[in-house]
């Protein structure tokens, strides 16, 4: 496929993730409290449905990772628009919890079938070893799902209230969702797109780790590709990295402007400087694009999961006016990571039955991600800021199970 090419169907597939995201993951921010008070129950409950949401997601990502697998990614993301949207319809018609539930699950798989996940598999689907820059494209693009999503929930729920907001986010997926996400390539039948066609790709496939490891040697500068030998014990770590990552982000996602505010900032000056976090993951994920992708993407993240630790305690020990530092920080390395937990998979495992294997690493993730709203709520109800510390030695943990995944035969720059 052509390079323009390539870069259309990255435009196309990373808008459709800034919808994707904008309409599901960030809607709670702005929409739980109006939604809490007209269906007259208390804003955790809201909470709780997303929590719901996200584990229900858990479970559908391996499914949906398979069908990608078999068919490519446009004839599911077209089909999780139609779920997006129907979901969204339903929200906005629910009378009382039974029917905010009931909305919620249905969100929850169009988000196992929807999200990065998906959008990951789809690209490597069609790219396969060549899916690492397209990676890094769509999380650049979808990496102002928040910046435009939250005014635009905000804008829409004043003008027609947050019923009105959900009705027009399900016509968004309907008119501008599907025409993206089924503008996609076809993807080449699975035995065609899997045929081994490049060195990379062999080096890659834990069936050649042994004999890459004995005929032959990187060289100088070259990152390596071969897999550690356990591929269990890789994907066990990879799955770790996963969960944590996911659980920080959420965390920060429901409670940083609370988390700033108790280490000193003041409401207004929380707000501001939480909206960095955008911008921050973006800049980072240039930097991965440009900078960091001629290093191996192990390195990349490992530098990534230090960002999260070093800024949390620089907060701790500075107070609010670090606020910043510790959120661009954070907005940085979560960008990364985002972007790891795409190509780390391919690079160590190659592109064969990436969608299946990438949906089953990521089931702890979004369990560790639907209680990371309560836990740390709660713990920062308990011990205000200090509650940041359980995110930084979590961080920590992150880091050196990447560095136990660290191929023996990476080069040192």
């Amino acid at each position: 496929m052509t390079a323009p090419s390539q870069r259309w169907a990255v435009a196309r597939l990373g808008t459709a993730q800034t919808l994707a995201w904008a309409s599901s993951y960030y809607l709670p921010a702005m929409l739980a409290v109006p939604m809490a008070r007209d269906l007259g129950v208390a804003t955790p409950t809201v909470f709780a449905a997303f929590s719901l949401a996200l584990i229900v997601s858990a479970l559908l990502g391996p499914l949906a990772g398979r069908a990608i697998d078999q068919h490519g990614g446009r004839p599911v993301l077209v089909g999780t628009n139609v779920l997006f949207a129907a979901a969204l319809a339903s929200m906005a018609l629910a009378q009382g919890p039974v029917g905010l539930f009931a909305a919620w699950v249905l969100m929850g798989v169009a988000m196992g079938s929807g999200l990065y996940e998906a959008a990951f598999a789809t690209l490597v689907r069609l790219y396969g070893q060549g899916a690492r820059g397209a990676i890094t494209g769509i999380t650049l693009i979808a990496g102002f799902a928040s910046t435009v999503g939250w005014p635009l929930s905000a804008w829409m729920e004043v003008q027609w209230g947050w019923r009105g907001a959900c009705l027009g986010w399900a016509a968004l997926h309907i008119l501008w969702g599907v025409p993206l996400n089924g503008w996609l390539p076809r993807a080449q039948p699975p035995a065609q797109h899997d045929a081994p066609d490049t060195a990379l790709q062999a080096a890659s496939t834990p069936e050649s780790a042994s004999t890459a490891n004995s005929s032959t040697t990187p060289q100088p500068g070259t990152p390596a590709t071969t897999p550690p030998p356990n591929t269990l014990r890789s994907t066990v770590l990879l799955s770790f990295v996963f969960a944590v990552t996911w659980f920080t982000s959420t965390a920060m996602a429901a409670h940083l402007p609370r988390l700033l505010q108790a280490s000193g900032t003041s409401l207004q000056a929380a707000v501001a400087i939480a909206a960095l976090v955008g911008p921050a993951q973006v800049v980072a994920r240039l930097l991965e694009f440009g900078l960091l992708r001629r290093v191996h993407p192990l390195l990349s993240a490992q530098l990534a999961a230090a960002a999260h630790p070093v800024g949390a305690a620089i907060l701790m020990v500075v107070g609010g006016p670090a606020a910043a530092v510790f959120t661009v920080l954070h907005g940085a390395g979560n960008g990364i990571l985002t972007i790891a937990k795409g190509t780390l998979p391919l690079v160590l495992f190659g592109p064969s039955g990436y969608g299946a294997r990438q949906g089953l690493m990521m089931v702890p993730a979004r369990v560790a991600q639907a209680f990371a709203p309560v836990l740390f709520g709660m713990l920062l109800d308990g011990v205000g800021a200090a509650a940041v510390w359980l995110t930084a030695l979590l961080g920590a943990a992150a880091l050196g199970a990447l560095r136990a995944l660290r191929p023996a035969s990476t080069p040192h720059s």
